[in-house]
């Protein structure tokens, strides 16, 4: 496979996908698709506007020959779709793929663990806000309890796959479970990153002070035990990791807020209707789908990938405004994944 890596207008390398493969979940969590708003007349994607597992495996092949090597998974709720291990086994042949991974809220890894590491699964980040069951439910929006994720992530251990737990905080809603979690995952030695509560899309009602910022963070953590930051593992890494002294045991902050973190972005996604975007808080999407069904030949997609990405001049963390906090018309995180 011939590789033509391509930089953007600040010469950030494009080396990580993600692909959100169902729009739909069975959650209605306050920061990404609010009850309020994603109520039950809700109307979601039909079947044949998502992309299909042909155009999802086309595309990342002419990602991989422009430097992609870790594809991951998202949604919505990625496990809501049907034969998700077919998906991954043909993705895992693609020449150039060195890491695939999914993101989950846990609810269906117990019956399906097994068949997606089977299939080429390397990693599941499984969303667990809470341990309590009333504040977990309060996260949620549903009656979901926290028992079922952690049966999901014990399914997923017990599989082989690597876990790493990811815990949106929002003050005076969760906090009190920060160091719970902590606590829990430091026994089992299972890597936990802490994402502040962040401005992505219109409906999450975001205002920083519901922020529980990285500082606050590391002050509730380090009562468990002093902490050590470490090297980033690679470029492009966003949360920021640290070690107990003395131990393997890991946490990470994602700090989107308190932090910048677009320096060295290498992410692009593509949403479940064939959209690509090259942020997190981008305000419209490239359609790739429409150029697949309109007869493209594999030179005409990665063409399209090329000028985009080369084009690209995102850095939304480091312009955060207040004017662009409530101006910008950023697109849902349940429409192109976390």
């Amino acid at each position: 496979m011939e590789t033509s890596h391509v930089n953007d207008k600040y010469l950030r390398p494009l080396q990580d996908l993600r692909i959100s493969i169902m729009d739909k979940c069975n959650f209605r969590c306050s920061y990404c698709m609010p009850a309020d708003v994603f109520g039950d007349d809700y109307v979601f994607m039909r079947e044949e506007e998502l992309l299909s597992f042909d155009e999802i495996e086309r595309l990342v092949s002419q990602f991989t020959t422009l430097g992609v090597k870790k594809i991951r998974l998202t949604g919505g709720e990625p496990l809501l779709r049907k034969n998700v291990p077919d998906l991954i086994k043909r993705l895992s042949q693609v020449a150039g793929i060195e890491d695939i991974a999914l993101t989950t809220n846990g609810v269906h890894l117990v019956k399906q663990a097994k068949a997606l590491k089977q299939a080429g699964l390397m990693r599941v980040n499984v969303s667990l806000d809470a341990l309590s069951t009333d504040i977990f439910q309060e996260m949620n929006g549903r009656k979901v309890t926290s028992v079922v994720v952690l049966k999901g992530i014990e399914a997923a251990l017990e599989a082989g796959l690597e876990v790493k737990i990811n815990m949106v905080v929002k003050k005076g809603v969760n906090e009190s479970e920060v160091i719970k979690l902590a606590r829990y995952c430091k026994e089992r030695n299972i890597q936990l990153r802490f994402i502040e509560f962040m401005d992505v899309g219109q409906t999450n009602g975001w205002d920083f002070s519901q922020v529980v910022t990285k500082k606050e963070l590391l002050e509730k953590v380090a009562t468990l035990g002093p902490l050590e930051e470490l090297e980033k593992d690679y470029l492009g890494e966003v949360a920021t990791r640290y070690r107990y002294k003395g131990t393997n045991a890991e946490i990470g902050i994602i700090s989107s807020v308190s932090d910048t973190f677009c320096g060295n972005c290498t992410r692009a996604r593509i949403s479940a209707d064939g959209k690509l975007y090259t942020c997190l808080f981008a305000e419209e999407g490239y359609d790739l789908r429409s150029l697949i069904r309109l007869g493209a030949t594999d030179s005409d997609i990665k063409s399209r990938i090329t000028e985009i990405w080369s084009a690209r001049t995102d850095k939304y963390s480091e312009e955060r405004t207040e004017e662009t906090v409530k101006n910008r018309k950023k697109i849902e995180m349940s429409y192109i994944g976390g």
